[in-house]
């Protein structure tokens, strides 16, 4: 393993990799989540390239830049007064771009740089980032990147609770709160089984469970990110955010 710390040492890093090239991008603060995208890629590609950045344009003022989990700093990543790139619109604004506008531009504005500077073959996200995976697998097509995006299933705790670097802000009370998330998309996971796909009953039967979490939202959209009235097998994704405390968690479920 070698640890690159500048530019020029990327660069250099990358021109002597030959064959495929796999690109974890991640915030830090690793758990067991991002070592699945690890594994994933280190399997599927001659060279693994692993980001360790803290990216100050994804977080919006007031968010948790300052406190959140972090490993090494890096500071030549961003110049003044430089461009950004821009999240598509439709599907940038609603859920988390809803509660967070501009975050996915800046997602999509370091994403464009590291994709850039490694010219990856495959680039590896978590499903847990749903909103995330499907804007970014937008951007390669829409700016004809050469590059596979490559989703990941979510990795969870024995428990069920989705892996994430802010579960580290909980406390064992929060922590048992917070699996209400997860066992809110199992009742969701129970009731389709059951043939009940009406995305009303769904929701309200998830609402019930997170009581009594402060809910940001719980919506049941295709992979556009366009609300549906029912499930369609294949093509459904039901999302739920809430505060956990202090502390909002997103949790997913594909249908």
């Amino acid at each position: 393993m070698q640890i690159l710390k500048t530019i020029s040492q990327l660069r250099e890093f990358r021109s002597k990799c030959s064959g495929s090239v796999g690109f974890v991008p991640t915030m830090g603060a690793l758990h067991a989540g991002h070592a699945e995208l690890i594994k994933s890629s280190v399997t599927q590609n001659d060279h693994t390239i692993v980001s360790i950045f803290v990216n100050p344009t994804q977080f919006l003022a007031g968010e948790d830049l300052n406190r959140y989990p972090r490993t090494p700093e890096v500071d030549e990543i961003y110049s003044k007064d430089e461009p950004k790139v821009i999240a598509p619109k439709e599907l940038s604004s609603v859920l988390e771009g809803h509660s967070r506008p501009g975050h996915f531009d800046g997602v999509c504005t370091i994403l464009t740089k590291f994709f850039n500077l490694i010219k990856p073959t495959n680039a590896y996200f978590g499903k847990k980032d749903t909103q995330q995976l499907l804007i970014v697998e937008n951007m390669v097509k829409s700016l004809f990147m050469y590059i596979n995006i490559i989703g990941v299933d979510i990795v969870r705790s024995s428990d069920g609770l989705a892996l994430s670097s802010r579960n580290s802000y909980l406390n064992d009370d929060e922590l048992a709160q917070a699996l209400k998330l997860s066992r809110s998309l199992m009742k969701a996971s129970n009731l389709i089984k059951a043939n009940q796909l009406n995305s009303i009953e769904i929701k309200k039967s998830m609402s019930s469970i997170l009581e009594p979490l402060k809910v940001d939202y719980i919506e049941i959209v295709d992979k556009n990110l366009k609300q549906i009235e029912n499930i369609e097998l294949g093509n459904s994704i039901i999302l739920v955010a809430a505060y956990v405390g202090n502390t909002r968690l997103i949790d997913n479920l594909w249908v």
